[in-house]
């Protein structure tokens, strides 16, 4: 198959889930997601409105966390939204509470946790556990995410590798700034995030995912909020995020599809 062809198929699938889909009439629809998918939707979000017609507000911020941008404050402080898309375990939080509705959850990909140097910088070597103890161990700085990637590095990661208490002066949590940039800037020599949250930012270089022994998948789930008011548009917005029209710009951010819409 050419290019051009494949190059094509994303926008001939939206067309014909268009075409088949029962009309509604077009929307604004308010989304609030976490930065592991932005890069998709970023990409998907336009092609879902030039499809329907609909009109896509969104909001970003962290799936956890006090900042003033995280989802569950924005929530708490009552800005609407009709779908959140975020980390599985903080939209189960959201469910629990009552704020979103279990019945329209859908899990939309796998994604995992990669490290980034300065761009230009040497990539060490983060294969094996023991080579990313040896790197973690020579590096002068370490930054963090404060979602839940950043949660595992800090609680977990460096306690499974022995390394806890080596960590404490040189390691910190980034609250809302994305780790690569941070690294870019040169305030960290290396950065732990969501791959997905790591390739788009510039300055910084992937090194590649954690060693599979110590990897921690982050599951990114969409749902509809119980204060929705546009529910059968913020429901296509969610089929198709996990429909396989969606497919390759997820791939692209570093992210694994789960499962086409229901």
């Amino acid at each position: 198959m050419s290019s051009i062809r494949r190059a094509w198929l994303p926008a001939i699938a939206i067309l014909v889930a268009t075409l088949c889909a029962p009309r509604t009439e077009a929307a604004e629809i308010r989304v609030m997601i976490s930065g592991g998918l932005s890069a998709a939707y970023k990409e998907l979000a336009p092609q879902f409105e030039k499809a329907t017609g609909n009109t896509v507000i969104t909001s970003y911020g962290p799936s956890m966390g006090s900042t003033e941008n995280a989802i569950p404050v924005r929530l708490a402080r009552g800005e609407p939204a009709d779908v959140l898309i975020m980390v599985g375990d903080a939209l189960g939080v959201m469910i629990s509470k009552g704020l979103a509705d279990a019945g329209s959850r859908v899990d939309l990909v796998r994604s995992p946790i990669g490290m980034v140097v300065r761009a230009g910088a040497p990539k060490p070597d983060i294969s094996t556990p023991e080579a990313l103890k040896a790197t973690l161990l020579a590096a002068k700085s370490v930054a963090y995410s404060d979602s839940a990637s950043g949660v595992y590095v800090g609680t977990e990661l460096f306690k499974k590798l022995g390394i806890a208490s080596e960590m404490e002066g040189k390691a910190r949590m980034i609250p809302a700034d994305p780790v690569a940039g941070v690294v870019a800037n040169g305030d960290a020599e290396l950065g732990f995030q969501q791959i997905s949250e790591l390739l788009p930012i510039p300055g910084a270089d992937l090194v590649g995912p954690l060693p599979p022994e110590l990897q921690k998948i982050t599951i990114f789930s969409a749902a509809l909020t119980k204060e929705a008011k546009a529910r059968e548009q913020g429901k296509a917005l969610v089929d198709f995020l996990a429909s396989p029209a969606a497919a390759p710009a997820l791939v692209k951010s570093g992210m694994e599809p789960i499962a086409p819409a229901r």
